[in-house]
């Protein structure tokens, strides 16, 4: 079907939108037609001027006025795109009306989200809709997952078809926090027993795996020579995204099993990390706490241009299965908002331009984009490396 515009972002006037704005003006074929959508219009021009002045030679996105909170002007935001790119969140509270505008229309959907409620939500709601008119509704296009759901099927890749898979990921980074970043940990470290709901409300709908087996390996593993250091679970999103696609994926062999890790150079270190998440998860049940919490870094706000600059991440993986051993390297620039950014944008172009396999409904980005996904992913500065690979 035609539309108005290949891609639309919604949400460019924040700050995580604002980047994914410059990356799409600097980095994006000169032919696409995309636009810029949020509620007010003035922040709207004001960003509109300032990719104009990065490349006076560009065409300027177009302008488009909707609300989170407007479920008619999600709707024509929808109907005018190949592909919406959403950075507006709280995703909990805010974000449904969006994909439920996009799976009615057909229109391909991307997001940032890392929150595990709102993902099972829009299965239960929204999957069977988007099935039936053909969109692909992927989240975490950023940091929550993408280096995590491509690093595991880059590794796959390298490991022998057919038999048992074990792969494990030991996440290292730097990097600073936005306010709207802040506003979604804290939201969902306050309703847990939403995120169980959530996922009781999925399992109603979801089809069982039959004839394979995938599984989150939940194994403590302190003290690792891969991670150089000492090992941490990481009860993110992250491990569920990459159990999904390997439930959708025959390539991830008949028992496939992932440990998804933090990874500290010191025990100090690790068990600081530990005692600092128990006390932010803690203190987000107090809504006087949680307040606080909100409030610490301003809505809008985010890390400098110098933290931006200093800010990397590494996640080395290792994989073995078939009587063959790999360790792989993804690695990239400041993890939650440089190269998340530059992402997400790469999700949406992939989706506009790139021949990918049929799908619909809501899809990982290694089920939706795969290898096509990992090859673009150098223009973000996000490289995948085979280190070592060996026979048992």
């Amino acid at each position: 079907m035609e539309r108005g515009h290949d891609i639309v972002l919604f949400g460019a006037t924040g700050y995580t939108g604002a980047l994914t704005a410059e990356y799409l003006a600097t980095s994006a074929p000169r032919g696409l037609r995309w636009a810029l959508a949020g509620r007010d219009r003035d922040r709207l021009e004001a960003v509109r001027a300032e990719l104009a002045e990065i490349d006076p030679d560009r065409p300027v996105p177009e302008l488009l006025l909707a609300d989170a909170e407007d479920p008619g002007s999600l709707r024509a935001l929808a109907a005018s795109a190949r592909v919406v790119v959403t950075t507006v969140g709280p995703y909990g509270p805010y974000g449904e009306p969006l994909v439920a505008a996009c799976a009615a229309e057909g229109t391909d959907y991307v997001d940032l989200c890392g929150e595990p409620a709102f993902v099972d939500l829009v299965y239960a709601r929204h999957h069977a809709t988007a099935v039936r008119t053909g969109a692909r509704l992927v989240h975490a296009c950023g940091f929550d997952s993408v280096p995590h759901d491509l690093g595991v099927l880059f590794t796959v890749e390298q490991l022998p078809e057919g038999v048992p898979l074990s792969v494990e990921g030991f996440v290292r980074a730097r990097g600073g926090v936005s306010g709207g970043t802040l506003r979604s940990a804290v939201g969902a470290f306050a309703d847990t027993s939403g995120m169980r709901r959530a996922a009781r409300e999925r399992r109603l709908v979801e089809p069982p795996l039959r004839g394979r087996r995938v599984r989150v390996d939940h194994r403590v593993r302190p003290r690792t020579r891969l991670a150089r250091g000492w090992a941490v679970p990481l009860p993110t999103l992250d491990p569920r995204v990459v159990v999904r696609s390997a439930a959708a994926l025959e390539r991830y062999g008949p028992d496939f099993s992932y440990g998804h890790y933090a990874a500290f150079r010191r025990l100090g270190g690790a068990l600081g990390a530990v005692g600092g998440a128990a006390g932010v998860v803690a203190a987000a049940q107090v809504p006087a706490l949680r307040s606080r919490l909100r409030n610490l870094v301003p809505a809008g706000a985010g890390p400098t241009e110098e933290q931006l600059a200093n800010g990397w991440f590494t996640v080395h993986f290792t994989g073995a299965g078939g009587g063959r051993r790999v360790h792989t390297l993804v690695s990239g620039g400041e993890p939650g908002y440089g190269a998340t950014s530059g992402m997400l944008a790469e999700s949406a172009l992939c989706l506009w331009e790139d021949d990918l396999p049929p799908t619909s409904g809501q899809v990982t980005t290694a089920v939706a984009m795969g290898d096509a996904l990992i090859r673009r992913l150098p223009r973000a500065g996000v490289d995948f490396e085979v280190l070592r690979a060996v026979r048992d």
